[in-house]
């Protein structure tokens, strides 16, 4: 590396109050308001965080953006300090900068891997010419539990779609140029490890796994963000079996860098180094700071606990001068790799600032993305798309006219001026808006006076109703696990009244998660699900529902019968005790008393407008050689009035393993377009390496044997076939 001989030379020039500075992460005091008073750092002060910049005291700020800003807050870094060694600038850009695109998991829900890259490329355009290099993003914690909050943030349950979500976000943000070109921020893949998996989906909570568990369903997603290039990784608030991540050696160190390679820096979550103390893991600061640090985490978020103690812990001895220096090395590197030793102003252009952030390219975008995220789970009777003219409307529900929710949480700089709501997307694409109702029946979590008699009022003048209802955006995120993953009681309330009154309803949901469905929306003939879609969410919502497009969303999560049910994902085991979900009574199987050991609604479920009718499965051979491979086929019909957009997906099950393996797993999937009445046949190559697992000694293992087969709608259904993996084990199987 060119900058190599440079970095080399300021590591030896730097004492070892500059060392501990460059992994010294501070919120920026400058550029966002909030977090200038916050708290916890104590550095809230713009005139103390500019004299510890001009010290070399601090290595990177997170949370503010700007481009004039930035460029006067880097000038005291490059100018004014001893070594002149530019600031990292990150920030947590989740889901959009300014122009906002759906929640992670809405756009899980597209299973739609370039339109996640585009997103994320679109983000990180209006990011970097707002002077930020770094974003705290993707999260690729795969999330079971429905009940945790910040499912919202991730790609849903199951790994294969994780990981390419994953690999798909990094690319976005860092692009395909190197990191030093002006679109490039630097992606940062959170939290590892085992984050959402915390027990009974309480934020922050441990997790107990097994190994096998760790590294076939919470490690994959990681060493995919790695393989796609990210030079980042956000270690975890929690601990994994006994040893809380921010302080987990082999998490990483030994798996992160002597079993992947990564070459870039680990940074710690908010404050959660220094929360080895609460977790009775470290004796107080001192001890935290050593803990983490040995243990590979490289850069401080906001505790100062580097700046305070990595000083000492190197003159006793108790850190090697080495450690520190490998540390300093990997952020310098990083830094160099962006480009800031060659222009430490990149980003700083308000001409470009202007010009990228909020286009239209970037809004259009946004729309299409919403719509592509929609689900539709039921249209009985056809009452979907409805008419733009002609159709008495009521729109009822605390989101009919709301613009608060539409963006979804961790959105910190979107323009609220450009939040469309469902009334305004409604009438925009109706040819007489007068024919719409508003009504909004009660708030989200609280009744509203008078509020179910004016919305009954309002469904008896029409001839149909939409119904807004399901979570706000403050009850998905961070520290907003539920115990109860339902539609809150006071909107419940409100649909059997409208249920009551006999006029066809049309359920719109809006959640960050899984809910579990009742009563009168439970039963309503027509439900969609359309998560926070973001800004455009009004005319996304519209495009669907009035049949501009037509809806192609797929579920990326479970919806369960009841919140009892958590946590569950589709790829559950069998258990020796399986029970039949065609029988409605049965003991001594595997099940609850009152509810299947199913899904209301599977992963990968969604409906079109059109009717997508699946063959049989076809195979050029019952055997799929060692080395070789095996095409898997089916033929989808549309017999339906509609153009239907199919997603065909393929699932394996292997029937005898040396370790019992999951009922089905997704394997592929394609999506195909047909006409009404058009046949596509649809064809997967298998190949040996898809069908492995982790084994007993922690390594990747393929064996021969049965397997499984399906081509399907979702993971409750499809066309099923068998064929035998001929060949020798990878090894022995121990048994």
């Amino acid at each position: 590396m060119r900058h190599r001989e440079r970095i080399e030379a300021l590591i030896a020039a730097m004492t070892i109050e500059e060392k501990a500075g460059q992994l010294n992460l501070l919120a920026d005091p400058f550029r966002w308001l909030p977090m200038a008073v916050n708290p916890l750092d104590g550095t809230g002060d713009p005139a103390r965080v500019t004299t510890l910049i001009r010290e070399g005291k601090v290595g990177s700020l997170f949370n503010g953006i700007g481009a004039k800003a930035g460029r006067e807050i880097q000038r005291v870094a490059v100018e004014e300090s001893r070594l002149k060694i530019p600031l990292l600038f990150a920030a947590d850009v989740v889901h959009g900068l300014s122009t906002i695109f759906p929640v992670p998991l809405a756009e899980a829900a597209a299973f739609d891997v370039e339109l996640a890259y585009r997103t994320a490329r679109a983000a990180a355009v209006e990011t970097a010419a707002s002077a930020v290099h770094q974003t705290y993003a993707p999260m690729v914690d795969v999330a079971r539990d429905q009940r945790w909050g910040r499912n919202v943030e991730g790609g849903g349950e199951d790994v294969l779609l994780n990981n390419l979500l994953a690999t798909a976000r990094v690319r976005g943000f860092q692009g395909d140029k190197g990191l030093d070109d002006r679109d490039a921020v630097l992606a940062t893949a959170k939290h590892m490890a085992g984050y959402s998996a915390a027990i009974g989906g309480v934020d922050y909570n441990t997790t107990d796994m097994s190994e096998q568990t760790l590294r076939g369903v919470f490690l994959p997603p990681f060493k995919a963000s790695v393989d796609a290039g990210s030079l980042s990784i956000m270690s975890a608030f929690n601990d994994v079996n006994g040893i809380p991540a921010s302080g987990n050696r082999r998490l990483l160190t030994d798996i992160l860098r002597g079993e992947w390679g990564f070459e870039g820096f680990v940074v710690s979550d908010y404050t959660s180094e220094q929360e080895l103390i609460a977790h009775g893991f470290a004796e107080d600061g001192r001890d935290a700071a050593r803990l983490a640090f040995q243990a590979g985490v490289d850069v401080s978020m906001v505790s100062g606990l580097y700046m305070e103690h990595l000083p000492g812990l190197v003159q006793s001895g108790e850190v090697s001068m080495a450690r520190l220096d490998e540390a300093v090395r990997r952020v310098l590197t990083v830094k160099a790799a962006l480009g800031l030793f060659d222009d430490p102003y990149r980003g700083t252009d308000e001409r470009r600032e202007k010009a990228v952030v909020g286009s239209r390219e970037h809004i259009a975008l946004s729309r299409e993305a919403g719509r592509k995220s929609i689900v539709l789970l039921k249209n009985d009777g056809d009452l979907l798309p409805l008419k733009k003219s002609g159709q008495r409307i009521a729109l009822i529900g605390p989101f009919a006219d709301d613009v608060d929710n539409v963006w979804g949480p961790w959105t910190i700089w979107g323009a609220p001026e450009r939040r469309v709501s469902l009334e305004t997307g409604f009438r925009a694409a109706m040819a007489d808006p007068a024919l719409l109702t508003i009504a909004r029946g009660s708030d989200v979590e609280t009744p509203l006076a008078g509020g179910i008699e004016a919305a009954v009022a309002a469904a008896q003048g029409a001839d149909i109703v939409v119904l807004a209802i399901g979570e706000s955006a403050r009850m998905s995120g961070e520290a907003q696990s539920r115990t109860e993953i339902v539609v809150p009681a006071p909107q419940q309330a409100l649909a059997e009244a409208i249920a009551a009154t006999g006029k066809p309803v049309v359920v719109l949901l809006r959640n960050g998660r899984a809910l579990a469905l009742s009563g009168a929306v439970r039963n309503a003939p027509a439900l969609v699900v359309s998560w926070f879609l973001g800004e455009q969410m009004g005319h996304a919502v519209a495009d669907v529902l009035f049949g501009d497009h037509g809806p192609t969303g797929r579920l990326p999560v479970s919806f369960p019968h009841r919140s009892g049910q958590q946590p569950y994902s589709y790829d559950r085991k069998t258990t020796g005790r399986p029970a039949d979900p065609a029988l409605e009574t049965q003991e001594y199987v595997s099940r609850y008393r009152e509810t299947p050991n199913t899904a209301l609604y599977a992963f990968g479920y969604g409906l079109t407008y059109g009717q997508a009718t699946y063959g049989e499965v076809e195979m050029a051979s019952a055997e799929l050689p060692w080395a070789g491979h095996l095409e898997v086929a089916i033929t989808v019909t549309n017999t339906g009035a509609r153009t239907a957009e199919e997603l065909v997906q393929l699932y394996i099950h292997d029937r005898v393993a040396s370790l019992t393996q999951p009922g089905r797993l997704l394997k592929d999937f394609k999506r195909v377009s047909l006409r009404p009445g058009e046949s596509k046949r649809v064809a997967f190559t298998l190949h040996p390496s898809q069908l492995g697992f982790i084994g007993a000694d922690e390594r990747y293992r393929v064996e021969p044997g049965l397997f499984d087969v399906w081509l399907a709608p979702h993971a409750q259904g499809g066309s099923t076939a068998t064929f035998r993996l001929v060949g020798p084990p990878s090894v022995s199987d121990g048994r």
